[in-house]
């Protein structure tokens, strides 16, 4: 067994062994607005439920040299956005918006994606999403000294989940066919899943 110490390592050591290793990812598909109404698309796979009561997601922004990224600005500005899930339909539009563009570009503009008005939030949705939930802020946590990170907490205020996967309160998994982030360029598929009961 190998052991490392992170302060020994560079940080895109300690991100390939950090992505390597805590696989499969959900991936957080999050649409957002600037004060001056400008919308902003990108995925992140730091992503995951915080709550159920509240209903909350957590998605973790990384800065690039210190600086906020835009989706992170724009939620703390406006304190709201939109999260879709990621699946096997729109992976390779959504995989688009990871692009590098300025502050003033759309970047659904450069992909197939439909964009959509939400119902309670300012924020447009994308249309060709299975799954996905309007958000307020619930607290946005800079972590890491100099500050590195951006954690995003958000309460959903309205779920919009397609009807083919939808049965009795329960979503179908395979319809829905999420793909999750594993390192480099390579994503999974839901693939064989098994069931384990819970000891009583």
């Amino acid at each position: 067994m190998l052991s490392f110490h992170p302060k020994d390592l560079t940080e895109r050591e300690n991100y390939k062994l950090l992505i390597g290793s805590i696989i499969p990812r959900p991936i957080a598909f999050v649409t957002s607005k600037s004060k001056d109404g400008k919308v902003n698309a990108a995925p992140f796979s730091y992503f995951n439920i915080v709550s159920s009561n509240p209903p909350m997601i957590s998605v973790s922004i990384q800065r690039k040299n210190g600086v906020l990224k835009d989706t992170a600005r724009n939620i703390q500005e406006t304190k709201e956005f939109v999260v879709h899930i990621v699946d096997e339909s729109n992976v390779e539009e959504i995989n688009k918006t990871a692009a590098s563009l300025a502050p003033s570009e759309n970047e659904i503009d450069y992909t197939n994606l439909t964009q959509v008005d939400s119902e309670t939030v300012a924020v447009p949705a994308i249309k060709e999403a299975k799954v996905r939930f309007e958000c307020r802020l619930e607290k946005a946590i800079t972590l890491g000294e100099p500050a590195g990170t951006d954690l995003i907490i958000g309460n959903i205020v309205q779920y919009h989940i397609a009807e083919n996967i939808y049965d009795s309160g329960r979503i179908n998994k395979d319809i829905l066919g999420a793909v999750s982030r594993l390192a480099g360029h390579d994503y999974a598929k839901i693939g064989d899943a098994f069931t384990i009961e819970r000891p009583k």
